[in-house]
């Protein structure tokens, strides 16, 4: 693919301003210039950012409803009322629903979970679970990741005695459900300082402030940490602020002492004994947890979670694994036909943005696809299947565009929808489905500008090979963990050369392994170029190129690093 760079040099100000920052810290100036650039331009906010503390959490209580929301829970718990904990079926919710439930354990045994069946029940708060917990005598629901727009069915559990407390990071309509309380930084009321906590994140404040409620110290609440990482790492939410300081704990956790369900899946995923990375949560541990509510029911992931004995844990791991390769299969497949679909289309440039029908497709997977179109053909995608008498959709958004308010702006044609603004859920009668197809693609076209539609690469730094020190290299380390508002820096060299020794690797020869000089120093750099082999014969003709690139530690080589080559390009 043809990406455009985005690259603009520093000033003679900012460059200033990064060597001051240099002096006072100690860290590369090349790496203040990206310190500032995040709004971190004082030693005192590049200490707090290097090494986060978990004393500077923000109070929880300075959330709107938290003393009514606690209040009401010990009330629950002095009156030895059944509470059930409810959760949406992915990541973040299954991770919420076993944080809350873990740790209202240790206090409290009349206490239940709940994760409704994605394809019985749907997104959220449903009038089954609602029955269900009626059946079962339960008086208070506290609901995570979901409920914000549950406003029917909490209105019948109101009118069964049922009182809820909504735990939930998502945009909330105008009107709010009759809850007891709702924990959500996104309402107009707010009064929380930050808005950015995952799901999972919610419910660990909630817990937090149910704590302080009672004399509990603040490191019961520690070993959960690991949950709340999970979470932020799967739900593509900040890694900036209050999320930074939790999901750097949570990493902490989760690489030197996980909870009994997570060590299970890092022993399945071959990652025991070493420190693991936001990447390994996204593409590893998540992907399994997730699994089970795409291909079965989310319970299954919570059950994990919660689980206290190893053996047994491992035992649910594997089963979790066995849903992901389904998954995997699964998705190979649809995208395959997906991307036939799209590529059929006569009209296919002409179009801002991509909405596809398949009522055959698992409803389970069609996020996966609708995110694989995204990065194939850079464009918003909508991928629809049937359920019943609806059609459920997910749908994915390139960079710097909001597809929630483009899907808002149709939802006179939809019976329910929710999300962020890359990433949003929906589902809508089957005759609706031709004119939102139509009226998502002209907001699409009519709001999304040139750029966004241009794949691009944006660069932070242009460094010589002989930039990429150990000094260099130990600063760049600790600017993790990375993740939106926060992303893994990408830098670019110019005029670089095959050392001789790059050669196409792979299984189906699509690799490039590189070994790399520059014009500026004899510094020979390793790196991989993932699916670029096209390239192989360009590089051995000794002509210059320029790389645009990350900086990844060797997992072979303990210690050293290699690049990631993100794009190739000849030299001006």
């Amino acid at each position: 693919m043809n990406y455009k760079w985005n690259y603009e040099a520093p000033t003679l100000e900012q460059k200033e301003a990064a060597d001051k920052l240099s002096e006072e810290t100690g860290v590369h100036p090349v790496l203040c210039q990206l310190l500032i650039k995040r709004g971190i331009d004082t030693a005192e906010k590049a200490r707090q950012y290097f090494r986060p503390q978990l004393p500077t959490l923000h109070d929880p209580f300075l959330m709107c409803d938290m003393d009514v929301a606690v209040a009401r829970l010990n009330e629950a718990m002095g009156r030895k009322e059944r509470i059930l904990i409810y959760g949406d079926y992915d990541v973040d919710g299954c991770t919420a629903v076993a944080l809350v439930y873990r740790f209202l354990q240790l206090y409290y045994s009349n206490i239940d979970y709940y994760i409704p069946d994605r394809y019985d029940e749907g997104y959220g708060v449903s009038k089954q679970g609602v029955d269900y917990a009626n059946e079962t005598g339960v008086k208070l629901i506290i609901v995570l990741d979901c409920g914000i727009k549950a406003i029917d069915e909490i209105a019948y559990a109101k009118s069964l005695g049922i009182d809820f407390i909504i735990c939930d990071h998502h945009v909330p309509d105008e009107q709010l459900p009759p809850a007891v309380a709702i924990l959500n930084a996104k309402r107009k009321d707010n009064t929380y300082p930050y808005l950015d906590l995952s799901g999972c994140g919610v419910g660990f404040k909630f817990m937090q402030a149910f704590a302080i409620s009672n004399g509990i110290a603040f490191n019961q609440l520690t070993p959960l940490l690991d949950l709340v990482a999970v979470s932020i790492a799967s739900d593509i939410v900040p890694i900036m602020g209050e999320n930074r300081v939790l999901a750097y704990h949570g990493l902490r956790q989760l690489s030197q002492n996980p909870s009994v369900g997570l060590r299970a899946v890092i022993e399945l995923c071959g990652m025991s004994g070493r420190d693991i990375t936001m990447n390994d949560i996204i593409f590893k541990i998540g992907p399994r947890i997730n699994a089970s509510g795409r291909m079965q029911n989310g319970k299954e992931s919570v059950a994990l979670l919660v689980e206290h004995d190893y053996p047994h844990a491992l035992e649910l791991a594997e089963q979790i694994n066995r849903y992901n390769e389904e998954r995997k299969e699964l998705d190979k497949r649809m995208t395959e036909e997906a991307t036939e679909l799209v590529s059929q289309m006569e009209d296919l440039d002409d179009k801002s943005a991509i909405v596809i029908y398949n009522e055959d497709w698992h409803k389970g997977v069609i996020g996966i696809v609708a995110s694989r179109l995204t990065e194939n053909f850079f464009r918003p995608a909508v991928v629809l299947t049937r359920t019943g008498d609806m059609v459920t959709g997910s749908a994915r958004s390139v960079g710097g565009f909001d597809v929630y308010r483009a899907i808002q702006e149709c939802e006179d044609l939809l019976e329910n929808f929710g999300g962020h603004t890359y990433a949003a859920g929906l589902s809508l009668p089957v005759e609706n489905v031709e004119q939102f197809t139509q009226r998502f693609e002209a907001y699409v076209a009519q709001h999304i500008n040139t750029e966004q539609a241009i794949p691009t690469i944006d660069i932070d730094a242009e460094l010589s090979f002989r930039d990429i020190n150990r000094r260099f290299q130990n600063d760049l380390r600790r600017m993790r963990p990375y993740g939106p508002d926060n992303e893994k820096p990408v830098f670019c060299t110019r005029n670089v050369y095959d050392y001789g020794t790059s050669k196409v690797v792979g299984r189906d020869q699509e690799h490039i392994k590189l070994e790399l000089v520059d014009g500026k120093s004899s510094t020979v750099m390793n790196g991989i170029a993932f699916g670029q082999s096209s390239q192989a014969r360009f590089i051995k003709t000794k002509r210059s190129f320029d790389i645009a690139y990350t900086i990844e530690d060797n997992t072979h080589k303990r210690g050293e690093v290699q690049l990631q080559i993100l794009n190739i390009k000849t030299s001006e």
